[in-house]
This record gives structure tokens, C-alpha cells and sequence, in this order.
């Protein structure tokens, strides 16, 4: 299988971040991550480029098959080759993760860059306790005994919140709630204390209370210990609550890319737009409107097959012959805002475009 640059579409550039002077810890250039199937390659991510700075939350958005995971899980070089393949370039710290040797990724998986995976349950070991397997990552990573492993895990459930953390140590899985499970994949996850976080889905299937717990949870902890993290979510109320900017993916690609208070005040793009119209506000009920939910008609193209024009030409309310037969580039819209769209507004204030 190859794997290459599409045709037509430029290399492209990340936004400008005026006034942000955080040093790049992690740059993801042109990503392509594909597989080979009985039915053909799927271009699961296919030209994805962002970049992530020391201390700054990153979300990534866009409803579920649209590539958010494979992203993450490329990050980690965590994609079996074969079927997988991927391409591009991930600069982490300067150093291409891509060209780095087995040894070398297990070096820094779960101590420089952590991953928090979107099953607490079955991610968890279910015969390994608590302890040990936090511990594991602290034995590995940071040669510490199994004692001081234990007295770490022990600081770390403190850490999260955890009530009674001496005990908590000694059991196993199913014997905690499902929002401690996923504060202990957070204790794990930053036992090392890692530059760079990853949390796929991180509320998936916690009720709103602990949903609000594990968001203040990992704001507090990013405040602590001055960690990066990469948020991969659907949910825009997670978004708008702890990310400080947003890529929006459709089909493996980004669609658009914004400073997270921009992208809700004037989304540019039309699928950012549909997706901020299909969520409800909350209080409406209250003030007697009955503004009715922005639908996005249409299926999601077939990853399998090569697009020639837009990605979302299919599903939008205002394509034309133009969208469907070229592929926009992505533009800068408004400062620091991208999209790629041929018909989005370029505000006045930008002299030119985001480009090669």
C-alpha cells in the first residue's frame, strides 16, 4: 500500500498563534494513517496537520469514524503495521517519532506522553490491583522498587481524588464506580508526569456529575504538573469547557481550526457550523423558543474511495460544481482561524492565506 501526498492539495502551514510564546512540543505534519481491507485501502486519516505547545489543551472534534482516535493512537505509534501504514511526520520535542525505533517509543509511551483510553473498564486489567498497575508503568519507566512503586501509587490516587487511597491500592477493577476507574486510567496516565497527555473520550459514559469531576480533575492536574494535552471528544460542552483551541476533523480530514472562543462565536466552515447548530441551548424551554435542531443530511462518504473535491460536498446546503470537483486548501479566515471551505468569509483583518 502507498501512502503519499493527495494530489493538488498543498502542503500546508499551522496558524499563526500571535502572542503565544509556548514553546512546540508536538508537531503533526501531514499525517496520513491508512489500512488495507478486503475492500480497498481506508484513508482513516488522511493529511492531518496540527501542532500542540508546552502547557496548552488541543481538542480534537467531529463525530465518531471521522479519524479522532486513529490520530491519537498514530501519536503513540500504537497502529499495527500491517494493515496499518502511516506517513507524515510527528515531531515530539524535535524528534520524529515516525523514524524512531521500537525501543525508542517504548521509552516514551507513559513517560513523556500518556494516553488515557476511552474504556476505564477494559482498559483496566481486571486480575492486576489498582497498585500494581500503576506501579507498572513507575517500575518500568522510573526503575523504582515495588515498594516505592506502591508508595507512588498510593501519592498518585491521592492525587485524583480518590478517597482512602491505602486501600484502594489492594483492589481490583470492578470493585470501584465507574468514575474512579477512569481517575485511576488519569492516575496511570500521569504517574510519570509526561509532557504530553492524550485523553480519548475521557467522560464517555459517566453521568454529568462525575463528567464535571473528571473535567475539573484534569484542569486542576494540568495546572499541577504543567502538562500538554491533546483532547479527543465529540462532545462540544467538553470543548468549550477546558479547550483553548479546536481542530475540527470530517472524513480524516481537518476541516477547520480555531481558538475554542472564535470557533463558537463564527464557525466557518459548514460542518462546524451544523455541528454547534445540532446542540441544544440550554434554557430554551424556559424563554418559550423553539428553535428547532440544525440536522446535517446525508451519510459520511466511504473512506475507501478517493474524493476529488470537498469532503463534505455530499451533506453541504450550499455546494457547488466547484466543491465537488476541486478540494479546498486550507485558508486563513480570520486570525489564527482556518477552514477549508471556497465559500467561507474572509474577515477583512486578514491579509492573506494559510499556504506553501
Amino acid at each position: 500500500m502507498s501512502v503519499s501526498d493527495r494530489v493538488g492539495e498543498p502542503k500546508l502551514n499551522q496558524p499563526r498563534a500571535e502572542g503565544d510564546n509556548r514553546q512546540i512540543l508536538l508537531e503533526v505534519d501531514n499525517l496520513q494513517t491508512h489500512f488495507r481491507t478486503m475492500d480497498g485501502v481506508n484513508r482513516a486519516v488522511d493529511g492531518v496537520s496540527f501542532h500542540v505547545r508546552s502547557g496548552e489543551t488541543l481538542a480534537v472534534v467531529g463525530e465518531s469514524g471521522c479519524g479522532k482516535s486513529v490520530t491519537a493512537m498514530s501519536i503513540l505509534r500504537l497502529i499495527p503495521e500491517p494493515p496499518g501504514k502511516m506517513a507524515g511526520a510527528i515531531r515530539f520535542q524535535g524528534r520524529d517519532l515516525l523514524k524512531l525505533s521500537d525501543k525508542e517509543m517504548r521509552s516514551i509511551r507513559g513517560n513523556e506522553i500518556s494516553m488515557i483510553f476511552q474504556e476505564p473498564m477494559t482498559s483496566l486489567n481486571p486480575v492486576l490491583t489498582i497498585g500494581r498497575q500503576i506501579g507498572e508503568t513507575l517500575r518500568l519507566h522510573q526503575g523504582m522498587s515495588k515498594q516505592q512503586a506502591e508508595d507512588r501509587a498510593v501519592e498518585m490516587l491521592r492525587l485524583v481524588g480518590i478517597p482512602e487511597p491505602g486501600r484502594r491500592v489492594r483492589e481490583y477493577p470492578h470493585q470501584l464506580s465507574g468514575g474512579m476507574r477512569q481517575r485511576v486510567m488519569i492516575a496511570i496516565a500521569l504517574a510519570c508526569n509526561p509532557k504530553l497527555l492524550i485523553a480519548d473520550e475521557p467522560t464517555t459514559a459517566l453521568d454529568v456529575t462525575i463528567q464535571a469531576q473528571i473535567l475539573d480533575l484534569m484542569r486542576d492536574l494540568k495546572n499541577t504538573v504543567g502538562a500538554a494535552i491533546v483532547l479527543i471528544t465529540h462532545d462540544l460542552g467538553v470543548v468549550a469547557e477546558v479547550a483553548e483551541r479546536v481542530v475540527v476533523m470530517y472524513a480524516g480530514r481537518k476541516v477547520e481550526e480555531a481558538p475554542v472562543n472564535e470557533l463558537f462565536r463564527n464557525p466557518k466552515h459548514p460542518y462546524t457550523q451544523g455541528l454547534l447548530g445540532s446542540v441544544p441551548k440550554l434554557g430554551s424551554s424556559l424563554t418559550g423558543e423553539t428553535t428547532r435542531l440544525v440536522e446535517i443530511p446525508g451519510l459520511v462518504p466511504s473512506l475507501k474511495q478517493k474524493i476529488p473535491g470537498c469532503v463534505f460536498a455530499t451533506r453541504c446546503p450550499s455546494v457547488t460544481d466547484l466543491c465537488r470537483a476541486v478540494a479546498p486548501a486550507l485558508q486563513e479566515k480570520a486570525p489564527n482561524h482556518i477552514a477549508a471551505c471556497h465559500y467561507a468569509p474572509v474577515e477583512a483583518s486578514v491579509s492573506g492565506t494559510v499556504a506553501a
